[in-house]
């Protein structure tokens, strides 16, 4: 076995790399390690202490991206995070998650529209530029 073959084959078949997984998934390596770190993602190690992932990890990666891009945190996503790649795991837990993640954003949106409505109100009344033309 070439010392290439090494770095990306474990015994039980083809592993990835954190780089490799990186460059197939379109994220850092930081970010797959914090990944790893929240536990998102799990690695086996070499003996020399590498991480290797399974080929499957690239999908995972991209749901977690997903996921953060929706605006969850590694908390949220954590515990859902099985129900998702597992369909035999799926619990009500994921949708009541996802769903009340949701209602915080659109709550926080009305909120944000009514600061919008009361600023143009204030502008309205103190734009004295635009009132003396």
């Amino acid at each position: 076995m070439s010392s290439k073959q090494a770095d990306t084959t474990l015994a039980g078949g083809d592993v990835l790399s954190v780089g490799r997984l990186a460059d197939a998934s379109g994220v850092s390596t930081r970010s797959i390690r914090y990944y790893e770190e929240q536990g998102l993602l799990e690695s086996r190690r070499t003996q020399a202490g590498h991480r290797r992932f399974a080929p499957e990890t690239i999908d995972r990666v991209i749901l977690i991206q997903r996921l953060f891009a929706a605006g969850l945190s590694s908390r949220e996503i954590e515990p859902v995070l099985p129900c998702m790649v597992d369909e035999s795991a799926r619990t009500s837990l994921l949708v009541d998650v996802l769903r009340d993640h949701r209602e915080r954003l659109a709550q926080e949106i009305r909120k944000q529209r009514e600061t919008v409505r009361v600023l143009d109100e204030v502008i309205e009344e103190f734009d004295t530029v635009r009132h003396r033309r």
